[in-house]
């Protein structure tokens, strides 16, 4: 039979699947010589295990148990259940992933009214203290009556003698409170406090097992994407008492400072007082420094261990310790959470110190949290102090803060006149563009981390709360409702788009530092990876942003998104609302200059750097109005009637657009299209090469191909434009005509697209739709249920779908590549920017990842990740 219980000295820090981060690093500091109380750890397996056997510990496992706390006997010369000297245990969860707070511990265990007794004959406030301890957390854990009674008559005592703290109650104060204890206990259970030790460590053991399901330990799991995990293990360790006296205290400390990444001790403590004290706040704690003072031999130990224990595991820790009468000892070690300036710091000072290589820095910084440095972010203390409204989804990070409007037009309108506004709307559209890149940042009833205002704003740079479905908007009277509070336009409000959060009113907001150390580990970064890393960019300003921040060329360049600057919308209605091609090209030759002198200025900001430019792509009807007074409007502009505007808007309807008449499909229909469109990129190349003498490689790519012969269609158009253009020009230029990779069928018939393509790249948004047959735009009325039932692990609209999408994305490298060898293969989805699908793109031998310029950082980490990682399993 497989091992079930682990001594704590025969674990190490390599079996935290088995024993849970706790248990792995109890047992790892007991190996090098750290102070540990001793105890055992019951593993992760035997959780599953109590489960399958509908929740029963088996004679088996609670043989191990009563075999282990026999050693524990021996180890500490005390025994479990004695009451003139007794041996008290806590009981603590601990999964192989740390889920701070989420599962249920247990001190004190062991105490009954007889061990008590013995116990108060050493010091009566000491054994009444624990005693009541044990009574409220196990009643509240095991036994289910609500903490709230507890503190009832705790609070209830304290303003009945008029004081504050529970360090000022009398051994008399905690006789009472121990016996109103077990009253309500009694009274609310139906059962009295069991007094036999044994029972109640069965007890408490089940406890912790069960609290691995509890409502806000899966919440956790769900919001940080754990998976995996078999189940916690539980941790049975020898209680040390920090509340035994003046002598005794306990603390939390960081070997580095969690907020900054400062090398200096970082920590708090209490005197005569237990772990839970430190966390509940009740009493202010001290600093770490303090105890130098105090007990200047403790704090010396302190030093030393963290020294050692640091050094040992080559990372920051953060360590809780218990002083029992002049004795200190350690209680646990895990790899300290910490911000990301100070992952940065720690990182590049760990280098410095040769305690760790830039590789194994590289792995300290997680490359999601390099994003909170990318972006405008509130005032965290202002943050902390301020109450939230509502909340929605995080769709794209950073802080907004203005006053509230609720059409893209009054957005625009506000900055022409210098003020700062939040854009509030049900839902967004391409037409709202200008708006967007107006306002400081967006908020969305309706949408989800992959609609339209979410990946724009990611694109701009900008803060985006989405999918607010608290939110109620009413457009004719500009007002919105959450709950019972309503905000007018002109009402200022903040958003914090890295958690969601919504607050009424104006927070103070900070800017980001892009220098020193972060610049370090980005080239370090770069050193190591070997997937490129490009933006996908449509303006010269968000390629001129993203190349500051490393991208090193564009992936995409969204040609549709030009169509709404200035007048040129008109032009695009007049060529949709013409009859004749003669028509449509007199509206495109208007475009010309216009999309030509985009091209021109993204050339120019990116220099030699490759250039993805794709080809038209949504379909028409998107570039049309569907108010009425729009309708009047372009109707006027157009000098048609009314009619004839609806008429034509209701002929380009269709059931389900995003399958319709769009990308490479319109070009078939339309050709005139591509043509202007690829003469304002060769044109554009050809003047900027000869006003700069860069060697301008334009990359053309045709969207929404699905058959072969749609491709060889619309590059032959190109080819035939581009060889015009530059025998006009008297110019040779390269120039390279690809396709993306977003129809299922083009994914299975990819050595075909290959003998005519010159590239790919993944428009993994598309393509998980059409595999899933998901709407990205309606998939949250029932994802919140996909994940939370398990159907799902993650919003496939996030991060790769490895199993299904994923296999796609390999097959057509595969296929690709065997009919053209050097196929240069990308993706620029938004999953082009999300670490998980950034190593994945490196496993299938991608050569590039693409995201919005505000991504690129953290793809450049993310890329590294994956490079070390995979050389890591070869070694």
């Amino acid at each position: 039979m497989k091992k079930m219980v682990y001594n704590f000295s025969e674990g190490d820090k390599s079996m935290v699947q088995t024993l849970g981060g706790k248990g792995a690093h109890l047992a790892e500091m007991t190996k090098i010589g750290i102070p540990v109380p001793p105890g055992f750890t019951i593993t992760t397996e035997v959780c599953a295990e109590y489960y399958k056997l509908g929740k029963k510990i088996s004679p088996e496992l609670w043989d191990a148990i009563l075999k282990n706390v026999t050693k524990v006997e021996t180890a500490m010369k005390k025994s479990f259940g004695d009451k003139d000297n007794p041996l008290l245990f806590s009981v603590r969860s601990g999964a192989a992933v740390s889920m701070p707070g989420m599962m249920d511990s247990i001190l004190n265990l062991g105490l009954n009214d007889e061990i008590l007794q013995g116990l108060a004959k050493k010091n009566e406030r000491f054994a009444y203290d624990s005693y009541r301890r044990l009574l409220q957390m196990f009643g509240d854990v095991v036994m289910k009556v609500d903490h709230d009674h507890f503190e009832h008559i705790l609070d209830s005592r304290k303003k009945t003698r008029g004081i504050e703290s529970d360090t000022e109650l009398t051994a008399d104060d905690l006789k009472y409170v121990v016996d109103e204890y077990k009253k309500v206990i009694k009274e609310r259970s139906g059962k009295d406090f069991p007094q036999e030790p044994k029972e109640q460590l069965k007890l408490a053991i089940e406890a912790v097992f069960n609290s691995w399901n509890n409502d806000r330990a899966i919440a956790y799991r769900q919001l940080n994407h754990i998976t995996g995990l078999i189940g916690t293990a539980v941790n049975v360790q020898t209680m040390v008492y920090g509340n035994s006296g003046e002598m005794s205290g306990t603390g939390v400390y960081f070997t580095r400072n969690p907020s900054t990444g400062e090398n200096k001790l970082y920590g708090e403590y209490l005197m005569n007082a237990q772990g839970e004290d430190v966390v509940a706040g009740l009493r202010t704690p001290q600093h770490i420094e303090t105890l130098k003072k105090i007990m200047p031999h403790c704090y010396d130990e302190l030093v030393k261990i963290y020294k050692k224990v640091e050094k040992h595991y080559k990372d920051m820790q953060d360590m809780e310790f218990t002083i029992e009468d002049g004795k200190l000892w350690i209680l646990q070690t895990r790899n300290g959470k910490r911000t990301a300036y100070a992952a940065i710091k720690i990182a590049v000072d760990m280098v410095k110190e040769k305690l760790i290589t830039k590789k194994e820095a590289l792995l300290k910084v997680d490359p999601k949290q390099i994003d909170q440095l990318l972006h405008k972010q509130l005032d965290p203390i202002a943050r902390e102090r301020a109450v939230a409204l509502t909340k929605g989804l995080p769709a794209s990070p950073g802080a907004a803060v203005g006053t509230i409007v609720f059409t893209a037009e009054d957005a625009e309108k506000a900055k022409e006149d210098g003020k700062k506004v939040v854009l509030v709307r049900t839902e967004t559209s391409p037409e709202d563009i200008k708006g967007m890149a107006a306002a400081q940042g967006i908020l969305t009833a309706r949408g989800g981390m992959t609609s339209h205002a979410a990946v724009v704003a990611r694109g701009m740079g900008k803060c985006c709360v989405s999918g607010c479905s608290e939110l109620i908007i009413d457009l004719t009277t500009k007002t919105a409702r959450v709950g019972n509070t309503l905000l007018k336009e002109g009402d200022y409000i903040t958003l914090d788009g890295s958690t969601g959060t919504v607050i009424k009113g104006e927070l103070p907001v900070v800017d980001p530092e892009m220098k020193g150390d972060f610049k370090t580990v980005m080239n370090w970064a770069d050193e190591t990876r070997k997937i490129g890393v490009r933006t996908n960019a449509d303006t010269p300003h968000d390629a001129t942003v993203a190349k500051n921040f490393g991208a090193e060329g564009i992936g995409l360049c969204r040609t549709e998104h030009m169509f709404f600057e200035g007048d040129r919308i008109k032009a695009v209605r007049e060529m949709i609302l013409s009859t004749t091609e003669l028509g449509r090209r007199a509206a495109l030759d208007k475009l010309l200059p216009m999309q030509r002198g985009d091209f021109e200025g993204i050339f120019k900001a990116m220099g030699t750097l490759p250039v993805t430019i794709r080809l038209l792509d949504p379909p028409l009807h998107e570039f049309l109005p569907t108010k009425e007074e729009e309708m009047q409007e372009l109707a006027r502009e157009m000098k048609v009637s009314i009619k004839v505007i609806k008429e034509v808007t209701e002929s380009l309807h269709e059931l389900n657009p995003m399958l319709g008449h769009r990308g490479c499909r319109l070009v078939i229909t339309y050709p005139e299209m591509a043509e202007m469109q690829t003469r304002a990129i060769i044109e554009a190349a050809c003047n900027v090469k000869k006003e700069t003498g860069n060697d301008i490689v334009p990359e053309i790519m045709i969207p929404i191909v699905g058959h072969v012969n749609e491709f060889v269609m619309n590059k032959k158009i190109v080819d035939e434009t581009a060889a015009k253009v530059m025998k006009e020009k008297g110019m040779a230029l390269k120039y390279k005509v690809g396709t993306m990779i977003e129809i299922p069928r083009a994914a299975l018939t990819a050595d075909k697209i290959a003998e005519h393509a010159e590239f790919f790249s993944f428009g993994t948004n598309d393509l998980t739709q059409m595999t899933f047959g998901f709407s990205r735009d309606d998939i949250g009325k029932f994802l919140p249920d996909y994940l939370s039932k398990g159907v799902l692990e993650i919003d496939p609209f996030v991060s790769v779908d490895q199993e299904g999408v994923g296999q796609l994305m390999q097959l057509s490298v595969q296929n690709g590549r065997r009919t053209r060898k050097d196929l240069k293969v990308g993706i620029c989805g938004e999953q082009g920017g999300e670490p998980k699908s950034v190593a994945f793109c490196h496993k299938i031998g991608l050569n590039y990842v693409s995201c919005s310029p505000y991504r690129v950082p953290i793809a450049r980490l993310a890329a590294a990740h994956a490079a070390i990682k995979d050389e890591n399993r070869r070694e």
